[in-house]
């Protein structure tokens, strides 16, 4: 955020991976008064009208509260969040030299509840001139994975950053502080990357045995880019010659 600016603009979206695709099904804005688990809730029931089965939610680490565990226990929602390290003895957990399950106890308003953490140690071996080990703690419920593919699983969220890059490239730039026309652009945005991920899908799609995987050197984003802005030069008859007065030489 620049030094001169004085307002922002959050969002919250849902980002579904399902065999190799990956799309963003919806965007709200960040609102004051609507809790982490009023979003969730949204999310849950376009999920659900889409019949959308779950088989790991991930969430980023604002959602590690109490508030959000509770309500997705109670649900039975299968979920992992990474931990945050607040407290002597979430600290002490997450002291050790192998991958590992333990239980924390998680205190606060209301009733104590009780998490699962599944632990990965990972060795540095001079990474960044760092030794010694680190471990990576995430929260989970409704699976039974050993925590490296807990962690590997989590680590494919990261997919949702690249979205959010990409999007940005193609999001029309406003000065407006018009809130409805900075969420229409943003919807907008979002919906490019995913006709561009479909169109990927549909005709760049290697035909041979297993898993099936996209050639994205033949259908680049920018290429896509390229070819939007094309369309809308053409359709609004953008002017691309002027007529001179005097000729040069």
């Amino acid at each position: 955020m620049e030094d001169s600016t004085t307002t922002f603009y959050s969002y919250v979206s849902l980002y579904i991976t399902t065999k190799g695709k990956r799309l963003t099904l919806a965007v709200f804005p960040v609102k004051k008064g609507v809790s982490k688990v009023g979003y969730i809730r949204k999310f849950l029931a376009i999920l659900n009208d889409l019949s959308v089965n779950i088989a790991v939610l991930c969430l980023d680490r604002g959602f590690y509260s109490k508030e959000v565990f509770s309500f997705l226990q109670k649900e039975n929602i299968p979920h992992i969040v990474p931990v945050r390290k607040h407290g002597k003895e979430l600290k002490k957990i997450l002291r050790g030299n192998h991958s590992r399950y333990a239980l924390y106890t998680m205190v606060g308003t209301g009733e104590p509840l009780d998490l699962t953490l599944a632990i990965n140690v990972q060795y540095l071996q001079g990474k960044n001139g760092k030794f010694g080990n680190v471990n990576l703690g995430c929260v989970v419920y409704g699976i039974d994975w050993n925590p490296r593919r807990v962690y590997h699983v989590y680590k494919n969220r990261f997919a949702i950053e690249s979205s959010y890059r990409m999007r940005n490239i193609v999001k029309a730039k406003t000065s407006s502080r018009n809130v409805a026309i900075r969420y229409l652009l943003t919807i907008i945005s979002f919906l490019l990357k995913n006709v561009w991920v479909s169109l990927q899908w549909i005709f760049f799609t290697r035909v041979r045995r297993g898993p099936r995987t996209i050639d994205e050197d033949l259908f680049r984003f920018a290429l896509f880019r390229l070819f939007i802005w094309e369309g809308i030069r053409k359709k609004l008859k953008f002017v691309t010659f002027v007529t001179v007065l005097r000729s040069w030489g």
